[in-house]
This record gives structure tokens, C-alpha cells and sequence, in this order.
């Protein structure tokens, strides 16, 4: 029989078929620096090793996919991979539950409706050491490693930041030794895909189920009831809610890898399950093929995620989601403290609930967890009000998100009413009770009972979730100092005045294994020669670097690391695009989701400008740029979608322009997403962090291009500050208001008009936006734009273009030294080390949920059970 034609895109090698033989045309041999770096950070190859691998790649080929290499797809390759790389996870797992088990430490639980993850398969081979192992075998079979990893769709469960945060934070708990779980919603359809399809977005559903998930396990056994709708019977025995209707929640678990360290952790992600009599009791007696079809409507609870970032949307369904997650982990949470092994010799006191478990609420999303952890303690498990506040108040903690106003949740009371009645009530005893503390300590002060109330009441009923989670937790926390300062003084003024140390900062980080060893092994591997290979799990030890500022050896090697990046990125888009890049230009990018306060108008405007100086001035000297924007914006964000509109327009033009030439490329990067961000962020040069000061609570991608050697044009906003700090303002290129100057403008008035007519380039650009230079086939196209630019542009582009295009005209000229710009470069990596999630995470364990880390390592599955045992007693101190 024919073998059929397959061809895998690769340097290395190519695989295809020639009448019925495979050709192999094999690699030359390795050299010296090959093989050094085969016994490196991606972990030993060793013989018996790659052997077992491809016998557990042909093994799952045939049993579990059912195929031979003559039928099977380069998909089936990729399944055949994840279920052998699985195998390695699996003996870690069930150790590290028995681990907890015996030993009984605290544990923490990450509640988030958004679990950001992106792909799996290369972050575990890199997390078990197994990727060169995994690279060896994978090459003697034949096939291509990076083919294979393309075949891996996206784990696209979240929005932008705050979902990848949570996803950040789950691999630093597993490398730090946490007894941690990650609660969330498996969504079936997670963020949309986006086209731009003749400049514009248009969404196409996510079907990332669609051929399986190899990484999750289904736990049926764990399956449990979660209540909506109904009414509160009142009795002398207290209140009971009845008359609901029930929804199932059945967990699929996802096994998370620390690095190196032989502790695998668990995210339990729930999917909603209609029960088998769902209909078919009472009123529906006759239509029973109805009443199946309806089933339908009770397993939307996890059909599709919100795709809103920085945006509150109140809708029945969004509330049904988060308290969906939040009454099937709580019951999970409780049946495991139940059940432990300290709990099962006696009766069970909630007591020393909080000395067990700690539960982050990561934003007001899972804000439900407070009045359902009330509810469960009073109503089924009869403890007295104060002592079950007490409790719940000692377990939760919040972590604020955003200042923005707009994407503040308020849950209209009516809702609540018919959804929640009992949690309804429940707030607003919460209330009742805080209210009096106030009204007590500030007599007379009706007005800031108001602004303190849980309930608002101008225009319609509403609890306010972020009062709620202040008020029942004992720790609150923003994401970055100068966040943490304005929530502190405006935002949530009246409550730190109340409690002062319930107020923390915790500046967010990223995971260094996926955002430097995954994504930029070539930069991993020249850190590792330089310092060791330490760093990987401590990032502060990335400040040795400063001794190599000047050496020119090392200098030149970081330079081609990022050339090598550059140019593998412009092949993609070359394949992607077609158009022509020129690797040796300044890759400009500004990748994160579409929004006004993050100002890609203001970026559109340095394009803008620098085609009209192109075209006033043909001849000039130009440093030749890629301007790079992706990110996707709202469906229902008209504003988002327009600016989007507009940059595709403008990179229309620009691009086909022959005066422009290789001078200036504009590139919409469609369907930015994590496994983009991998490619995007090694090969960058400039990264672009230009919200206006005080509404970017933190960002993270920022942190992401500086450990990856991309040097950050910005404003003093978010985590922006603190990377200036630890690298030297010098070292960055600031510019613009910083938050007391837009605090001033506020009160003065914003008047862009003044900026238009006193800076001609500005007016230039503005111009021809309005007058249809871009698209003269719609003149009027971009009128919403120019009109909110004038008339309420709530984050005042106009007043920083001027201190933005000449901080632009700084990088220029830097660019032109790439000596230079390589030191400032190397100083930016060695001062990343503050960004890592471990850091973050060690300050939450110490600072919020009163866990250590630790760097045992619990014994691989290879060794005997009992050395479980003899590690416990040795280190008996593990957790608590």
C-alpha cells in the first residue's frame, strides 16, 4: 500500500514519501555546543529514556489512538505525544495527593472564572525535564517536535491578564511546594477566535474540545448538586431555601507540574450536567422529547466565556457562572476538610477551618463564595452567626483587579431576589451588621454610611461585589504598588480608613519556565552558561548578569539571540501574511487587548506621524520600523472594534506605499492569544505599555518583554513604576503624565482641541483620519473616533503625543547603536528577577494565606511508598 504524503516543515529534517520507502535525510552530526546544550535546562537525554518514550508513543499510537504510521495524521502524532508526556504525570499526581493527605497542610484555594492556560505539552515536558528526551525520540521517529506542538489547540479559558495571572500563579504553587487548587468553569467554548476580514474582527466560536483534551480527567465520582431559583421557608429552626431547581456540576480535573520538584497539583475546572430527571418531574408530563431537549438550557451554566475584559455585563447567565463555580468548590472544599485525616478521628469543628484552608478571590467574580460559605455554616451546619462570620472573614481574601468604573461589579438587587433569594438575605444581614460598626464609630455620618453600604441605591437596587469581598475578607490586595496606593486613597478610601491592615500590595509576576524556557530557549540557555541554571526557580539571581554589561562577548550573543528570534518571527509572518519583513528593522509591538484606556490610538498616531515625515521627506535618514498590534477587542465594544478598523486601514496604506518602501511595515496580528504571545514577545525589540497613568492596575505583559530582552516604551502606570525602579529610569523609555498631573487635568478640564491646534504633526495626522486619506471610498469611516477624541476621550490621548513621539524619537535614535541598546538591554533582564509569580506567590503565602514554600522534593513514583512516609516525618514542619 502507498505510504501517504506527509511533509513536516522543519531545518532539520524533511519526511516524505517517495514511491512506498520513507527517506530519512538525517542532521549532521552535533557539535560540541549541540551536545552541551542537550544536557541543559530542557533536561538529560539519556538511552534508556528515549527508548521508553517511543515505545510509549507507539504504544498509545496503537491502543489508545488506533492507528498505524501508514493512516495517522500529524494530530494523531501530537495526541500520541501528550497521552506518553501524561504518563510521566500521573505517578507524580497521585504521590502528591497522598502527600497531602498524610501530612495534612493547609491548603489554598485559587477561585477565578478564568484560567488563561494556553497549550500544555511543552510546559510539562520542560516542568518534568523530559523535553530533550522528548525532542530525541520524537526526531528518531521521524517526525518534527514543533509540528507536532502546533498541533496542540489553546486552553483559551480567559480574557487577558487576570486569566493568565491565574494561570501564572498555579505553576509557581505547584514549583514552591503549595498544597494548592485551581476552582473554575470549564468553559466548552472559551475566548473567540478572531478573523479581521477586510480590516474588521469578526468572532468565530472556539471549539477547543473539539478533538479531545488529552490533559483532563473527568471525575464523575465527585459530581455535585448546585441550587438556583427557589424561596426561603423561615422556622424556628432557622431559614431553609426550597423549591430549587437543581444543576449538576461534574469536575474535570487538569494535573498542574511544578518544576523539577515531583509535586503535581490539580485545577478542577467544573462543567455543568443536567440532572437525569431535569423536566420530567410534575409539570412535564407529557413532552418527553421536550423535556431532553431542554436539558439544554441548565448545561449553558459552562457553554461559552464572557469575552468582556475590564467590563461589567450584568446578565442572568454571567451571575448563574459564578455562582455556579462557587457552590460546587465550596462543597468540594468542605468535603475534603471533612474528611481529612486529622477530621476523621472525631467530630468535626469548624474552628480551625481558617488553619486549614485559605481561599483567594481572584477579583469580585467568585464574590458569591462569601454569603454561600455563610449560608452552608448557618443554614446546614448550625453554627451561630457571629462565629461563622468570624470563620468566613478568617478565610477569604480579594484581590482587586481594576480601578475602572465601569468594570466594577453591581448585581441589580431584582436578580439577586429571584436567582439567589437566600444569599440575598444573607447580604443583607452582612450589611445590617457592618453598617452599625460604622454608623457607631462615625455617628451622624450618614454619608459615608451610603458610600459604604453593600447596597447602592441610586438608580435601581444594586450590591456592590467589591464591597462585599472587603468587608468578608481579612486580607485585600492590589497587583501593583501604584495600585495598591490609589485604592487605598480613592477608590476604597473610606474602608482602609476603617482597617488600615487589611490593605497589602502584591505586584504581579509571570512564570519564568513558560515565559523564558519555553518560549526563548536560545536567551535561557546564554543566562544558564553565563550564571547557572538556578535562576529558573530563582529569578532574583538574574542581577549576576550586571557583571556582563560590558562584556563584549556576552553583549554580542544576547544581540544574536534576539536576531535569531526576529528572524524565525518574520518567517511566520511571511507564511501568515505575505508580506515582506525586514528582520533587521525595530519590531515595535503593542500586543494586549483592545481597549481606550490602553491607548493603541495613541500608538496609530506615532504611525501616522512617521509616514507623513516619510512622505514630507523621502530622502531623510529613517530608522526602519515593524509596528506590530494585536489583540482582541469586545464583541460588543463598538469603540475597540473601530480602532481596530483603523490600524488595519492605515497599515493598508503605509504597506503599499513604494515611497514608504522597507522604511515603515504596520502588522495587525489577528487572534493574539497565549501561544502567539510565545512567538511574538522573543522577537520583540520596543514593547509598547502606554496606558494613561492610574488605569493599567498592573500588566503583566510588560514584565514578559523585559525578562525577554525587549526594551518598554511607557507611562509611569501599573507595575511600569516598579520595573523603572528595579532597572533605572534611564534604562526605560518614560514618558508622559504621571497620576498626579492626571488628577489635575481632571479638575482644570481636558481641552484637546488646544493640543490639536497648538502640535501641526498631531493636527496632520488628525486630519487625515478625518478627511478619509486612509479610505476615500468612506470618508466619514472613522467620525466615532475623531469625535470621541475630541468631545470625551476620558484617557486624554492628544495630551501625551507630543512627550510620546519625542520619547519615539529617543528609541530611534538609540536603535541605530546596537551596541548600546544591547547593554541597556542586558541591564533590563538582570533587573526582571522582582516579576517572577514565585515572588509573588511567596509574599501571598507569608503575607496573606500563612503557608511556607518549601523545596522538598516529594519522592518520584520510582522510589518506594514508604519513603513518603520518611520524608514526612523528616520534615514534619511541610505546610503548616
Amino acid at each position: 500500500m502507498p505510504q501517504p504524503k506527509i511533509h513536516f516543515s522543519t531545518s532539520e529534517l524533511k519526511l516524505k514519501t517517495d514511491s512506498d520507502s520513507f527517506v530519512n535525510i538525517m542532521a549532521a552530526p552535533l557539535t560540541d555546543q549541540e551536545k552541551r546544550k542537550q544536557i541543559s535546562i530542557r533536561g538529560i537525554v539519556g538511552v534508556e529514556n528515549v527508548a521508553e518514550l517511543k515505545k510509549g508513543f507507539n504504544r498509545h499510537l496503537h491502543f489508545t489512538l488506533v492507528k498505524d504510521r501508514n493512516v495517522a495524521t500529524p494530530r494523531d502524532y501530537y495526541f500520541a505525544l501528550a497521552h506518553t508526556v501524561r504518563d510521566h504525570l500521573v505517578g507524580r499526581w497521585i504521590r502528591t495527593q497522598q502527600f497531602y493527605y498524610e501530612t495534612d497542610p493547609k491548603r489554598v484555594y485559587y477561585l477565578s472564572l478564568e484560567f488563561y492556560m494556553g497549550r500544555t505539552l511543552q510546559n510539562t515536558m520542560i516542568n518534568l525535564g523530559l523535553q530533550n528526551a522528548c525532542d530525541e525520540a520524537i526526531y528518531q521517529l521521524g517526525l518534527d517536535m514543533e509540528d507536532l506542538e502546533e498541533m496542540e489547540e489553546d486552553a483559551g479559558l480567559g480574557n487577558g491578564g487576570l486569566g493568565r495571572l491565574a494561570a501564572c500563579f498555579l505553576d509557581s504553587m505547584a514549583t514552591l511546594g503549595l498544597a494548592a487548587y485551581g476552582y473554575g468553569i470549564r468553559y466548552e467554548y472559551g475566548i473567540f477566535n478572531q478573523k479581521i476580514k477586510e480590516g474588521w474582527q469578526v468572532e468565530e466560536a472556539d471549539d477547543w474540545l473539539r478533538h479531545g483534551n488529552p490533559w483532563e480527567k473527568a471525575r464523575p465520582e465527585f459530581m455535585l448538586p448546585v441550587h438556583f431559583y427557589g424561596r426561603v421557608d423561615e422556622s424556628k429552626d432557622g431559614s431553609k431555601w426550597v423549591d430549587t431547581q437543581v444543576v449538576l456540576a461534574m469536575p474535570y480535573d487538569t494535573p498542574i507540574p511544578g518544576y523539577m520538584n515531583n509535586t503535581v497539583n490539580t485545577m478542577r475546572l467544573w462543567s455543568a450536567r443536567a440532572p437525569n430527571d431535569f423536566n420530567l418531574k410534575d409539570f412535564n408530563v407529557g413532552d418527553y422529547i421536550q423535556a431532553v431537549l431542554d436539558r439544554n438550557l441548565a448545561e449553558n451554566i459552562s457553554r461559552v466565556l464572557y469575552p468582556n475584559d475590564n467590563f461589567f455585563e450584568g446578565k442572568e447567565l454571567r451571575l448563574k457562572q459564578e455562582y455556579f463555580v462557587v457552590a460546587a468548590t465550596l462543597q468540594d472544599i468542605i468535603r475534603r476538610f471533612k474528611t481529612s485525616k486529622r477530621a476523621s478521628t472525631g467530630r468535626v469543628s469548624f474552628e480551625n477551618f481558617p488553619e486549614k484552608v485559605a481561599i483567594q478571590l481572584n477579583d469580585t467574580h467568585p464574590a458569591m463564595a462569601i454569603p454561600e460559605l455563610m449560608r452552608i455554616f448557618v443554614d446546614i451546619e448550625k453554627l451561630h452567626w457571629d462565629t461563622a462570620w468570624s470563620i468566613t472573614k478568617r478565610t477569604f481574601a480579594y484581590t482587586n483587579h481594576t480601578v475602572l468604573p465601569e468594570a466594577l461589579e453591581r448585581w441589580p438587587v431584582e436578580l439577586l431576589e429571584t436567582l439567589l433569594p437566600r444569599h440575598l438575605q444573607i447580604i443583607y444581614r452582612i450589611n445590617q451588621v457592618h453598617l452599625d460598626e460604622i454608623a457607631a464609630l462615625f455617628p451622624g455620618d450618614l454619608d459615608r454610611l451610603r458610600r459604604m453600604s453593600l447596597v447602592e441605591e441610586d438608580g435601581g437596587k444594586r450590591i456592590n461585589m467589591a464591597h462585599l469581598c472587603i468587608v468578608g475578607s481579612h486580607a485585600v490586595n492590589g497587583v501593583a504598588e501604584i495600585h495598591s496606593n490609589i485604592i487605598k486613597t480613592e477608590v476604597f478610601r473610606d474602608f482602609h480608613e476603617l482597617e488600615p491592615k487589611k490593605f497589602q500590595n502584591k505586584t504581579n509576576g509571570i512564570t519564568p519556565r513558560r515565559w523564558l524556557l519555553l518560549c526563548n530557549p536560545g536567551l535561557a540557555e546564554l543566562i544558564a552558561e553565563a550564571i547557572g541554571e538556578e535562576y529558573v526557580k530563582d529569578l532574583s539571581q538574574l542581577k549576576k548578569l550586571n557583571k556582563l554589561v560590558d562584556d563584549d562577548a556576552f553583549i554580542r550573543d544576547v544581540c544574536k539571540v534576539k536576531q535569531d528570534n526576529k528572524e524565525k518571527f518574520s518567517q511566520y509572518l511571511e507564511n501568515e501574511y505575505k508580506v515582506k519583513i525586514n528582520p533587521s528593522s525595530m519590531f515595535d509591538v503593542h500586543v494586549k487587548r483592545i481597549h481606550e484606556y490602553k491607548r493603541q490610538l495613541l500608538n496609530c498616531l506615532h504611525v501616522i506621524t512617521m509616514y507623513n515625515r516619510i512622505k514630507k521627506n523621502p530622502n531623510a535618514p529613517f530608522v526602519p520600523r515593524t509596528v506590530i498590534i494585536g489583540g482582541k477587542a469586545a464583541p460588543g465594544y463598538h469603540m475597540a472594534k473601530m480602532i481596530i478598523k483603523l490600524i488595519t486601514t492605515v497599515g493598508e496604506v503605509v504597506n503599499n506605499d513604494p515611497v514608504v518602501g522597507s522604511k515603515l511595515k504596520v502588522i495587525y496580528l489577528e487572534n493574539y492569544r497565549v501561544s502567539l504571545a510565545e512567538k511574538v514577545i522573543p522577537a520583540t525589540d520596543l514593547s509598547e505599555q502606554i496606558s494613561t497613568a492610574g488605569t493599567e492596575a498592573s500588566g503583566t505583559g510588560n514584565m514578559k518583554f523585559m525578562l525577554n530582552g525587549a526594551l518598554t516604551i511607557g507611562t509611569m502606570d501599573g507595575a511600569n513604576v516598579e520595573m523603572a525602579e528595579e532597572a533605572g529610569m534611564e534604562n526605560m523609555f518614560i514618558f508622559g503624565m504621571r497620576v498626579e498631573d492626571v488628577a489635575a487635568m481632571d479638575v482644570e478640564g481636558y481641552d484637546a482641541m488646544a493640543y490639536y491646534k497648538r502640535i501641526p504633526e498631531l493636527k496632520l495626522a488628525i486630519d487625515h483620519i478625518k478627511s478619509g486619506y486612509f479610505c476615500p471610498k468612506t470618508p466619514e469611516l472613522f467620525k466615532d473616533i475623531t469625535n470621541m477624541l475630541f468631545n470625551h476621550d476620558r484617557f486624554k490621548v492628544f495630551a501625551d503625543y507630543e512627550a510620546y513621539i519625542k520619547s519615539q524619537e529617543e528609541v530611534s535614535r538609540l536603535y541605530q547603536n546596537p551596541k548600546e541598546w544591547t547593554k541597556m538591554v542586558i541591564k533590563n533582564i538582570a533587573a526582571s528577577g522582582k516579576f517572577s509569580s514565585d515572588r509573588t506567590i511567596t509574599d501571598y503565602a507569608k503575607e496573606v494565606w500563612g503557608v511556607e514554600p518549601t523545596d522538598l522534593k516529594i519522592p518520584p513514583p520510582n522510589e518506594p511508598r514508604e519513603a513518603l512516609n520518611i520524608r514526612v516525618t523528616d520534615d514534619s514542619h511541610w505546610g503548616h
